[in-house]
């Protein structure tokens, strides 16, 4: 959902003239390597539980802890194969997803409308089937091992520029934040989790970013420009998941 934004949020080299991470950049979403982790989801006698929360599958908004981007969950059961997820904060529609099982019961295909920023962005995520849930559960219970992702392209797309002092990024969304080599945390504006990035260079072209939610670290970002310059090559451990994910992205003609 809103990880892939704060994913791009680098810091690049302040010794060069030009910094070959400066232009503009989108995540190549065919590279993607998914998490090996399987995601296991249960649903039945009316109760929803999914990594660690559990609510009733009611319709109705259910309280759980505030995560930085919802403090309430709503599931519904829209049909046999179907379930829609609403996440809210303060009330607000943060995200609407919804869970569809293939009629062979081997597929999920998951559509998240991202409405946190001034344009919805899409994300549609596809699984397989590893594990059955239990009988007389709804077919979404389960484990469910994802190996594709797509995204909309203004979801994928940031700016960088980088001077001897330090580096700001900026998405078409209205994400962004101006960083120092200096360790400390520096805020990402309109985000609503009021996420914290320090970044630490690691190499002339590589760099790793920490990204702090509540004093927390949530996660943690490791970058690195190929040497042709057009390529920069992504991976990101999810500290809260326990999870790894790998990417490209491309810089863009100017």
């Amino acid at each position: 959902m809103k990880i892939f934004l704060a994913l791009l949020l680098l810091s690049p080299v302040a010794s060069l003239a030009q910094s070959p991470f400066d232009g503009t950049w989108i995540i190549d979403t065919n590279t993607t390597q998914l998490p090996q982790k399987p995601t296991l989801y249960s649903l039945t006698k009316g109760m929803f539980r999914w990594a660690g929360t559990e609510v009733k599958a009611d319709g109705d908004d259910q309280k759980v802890p505030d995560n930085g981007y919802s403090d309430t969950i709503n599931v519904r059961i829209v049909d046999e194969r179907t379930v829609q997820i609403i996440f809210k904060k303060a009330g607000e529609t943060m995200f609407t997803e919804i869970d569809t099982v293939s009629p062979d019961g081997g597929t999920l295909t998951q559509v998240v409308k991202d409405t946190t920023e001034a344009q919805e962005v899409t994300i549609e995520t596809f699984s397989k089937r590893v594990a059955q849930g239990p009988a007389g559960s709804h077919v979404l219970s389960g484990s469910w091992q994802a190996y594709k992702i797509s995204r909309s392209k203004i979801g994928s797309t940031i700016t960088y520029k980088c001077t001897a002092d330090g580096f700001s990024a900026e998405t078409p969304l209205g994400e962004k934040f101006n960083a120092k080599f200096d360790g400390k945390d520096y805020l990402v504006e309109d985000d609503p989790a009021h996420t914290a990035i320090s970044v630490k260079l690691l190499s002339a072209n590589a760099v790793e970013q920490t990204s702090k939610r509540q004093g927390k670290i949530v996660g943690v970002l490791r970058l690195a420009v190929d040497p042709g310059g057009e390529i920069i090559h992504a991976s990101y451990d999810n500290k809260e998941a326990n999870t790894t994910t790998s990417y490209e992205m491309r810089k863009q003609p100017k």
